[in-house]
């Protein structure tokens, strides 16, 4: 038996539309992700448990898990019967990486069960098929952190699909998802086709600006930088009361706030616990919108998927 745990994941991290992650991890030591768990089978079975299970497709063949098996199979040219069992302890269309929770620790638990056949490259290259299978697109801002950990800048040139990023260890990360559902296609419809030269240009002086606050440890430079251009402006409709919410915890102390990945879960960002305790007190009262709905204080997660029984 081999179970694996998957860590939760902002995308875009606001400044960084489609080319920033990042993993987090609850300052309060819980999980906040999905566990696949592989157990020897004389054929292939597919267990769904956790919170969220009841949000995952009847038929199996639909279950992104399903998919990972298969195309593990496919991969390595073998049928491989085993027992898989899904804790989806993540909401899907959360805006937190909840299909790359998935995708990686599935992929990760059979690579681990079968003695690791396939390298951590391949891997990644892997997980990010597997995801554009859902998003329409491959794109690694979600399981690259969720697989690797940490703040990961995707590149994905000359053999470099993503590259780790300096964080600053006393931000804290506190993620509010409301108990709605955003489709990540709906979300990237919501797009313009084209984007002016000026916002071009202002797009690529925020993320530039943001690494380099980042390397030369200016925490206030690249709180004030991280501005989405991008997305944020068009997304904002798909969100209850974002503007309104973003104004008020920025009134608390917030020295960011953004949304994560395609929403409706939104980001903020504090430099001390009590300011982040404050923030999670207005946004349990004001952002929820259904009892499933959730507030956690974060860090950054810096060791991503791991091993856990």
């Amino acid at each position: 038996m081999i179970k694996i745990y998957s860590p939760a994941s902002i995308g875009n991290v606001g400044v960084g539309f489609d080319v920033l992650g990042a993993a987090i991890a609850p300052i309060d030591g819980s999980f906040l992700g999905d566990t696949v768990t592989i157990l020897p089978s004389k054929k292939f079975n597919l267990i769904n448990k956790g919170t969220f299970s009841n949000q995952l497709p009847i038929d199996v063949n639909n279950n992104i898990v399903w998919k990972c098996w298969d195309y593990f199979c496919s991969f390595l040219k073998k049928n491989l019967p085993i027992t898989i069992i899904l804790e989806k302890n993540m909401p899907i269309g959360s805006g937190l990486g909840s299909s790359a929770c998935s995708v990686v620790a599935s992929i990760i638990a059979m690579n681990m069960y079968f003695n690791n056949p396939i390298q951590k490259t391949e891997l990644l290259l892997l997980m990010g098929k597997l995801e554009g299978k859902i998003s329409g697109s491959i794109h690694y801002d979600n399981v690259a952190p969720c697989f690797l950990g940490g703040l990961q800048l995707i590149i994905n040139n000359n053999g470099i699909i993503c590259q780790r990023l300096p964080i600053f260890k006393n931000w804290l990360w506190t993620i509010a998802w409301p108990g709605i559902k955003v489709k990540t296609a709906d979300a990237r419809t919501a797009l313009p086709l084209q984007y002016s030269k000026d916002i071009c240009i202002e797009h690529s002086r925020y993320l530039a600006g943001f690494i380099h606050s980042l390397y030369t440890k200016q925490p206030e430079l690249a709180s004030k930088l991280m501005n989405d251009v991008i997305a944020e402006p068009y997304r904002i409709k798909l969100l209850p009361n974002f503007l309104k919410t973003r104004q008020e915890i920025q009134k608390i102390g917030a020295i960011g706030c953004g949304i994560s990945g395609s929403g409706p879960t939104i980001f903020s960002i504090s430099d001390n616990l009590q300011t982040a305790k404050n923030i999670k007190k207005w946004l349990k009262k004001n952002y929820l919108k259904t009892h499933q709905g959730f507030v956690h204080i974060c860090k950054i997660d810096t060791i991503g998927t791991r091993k856990i029984g």
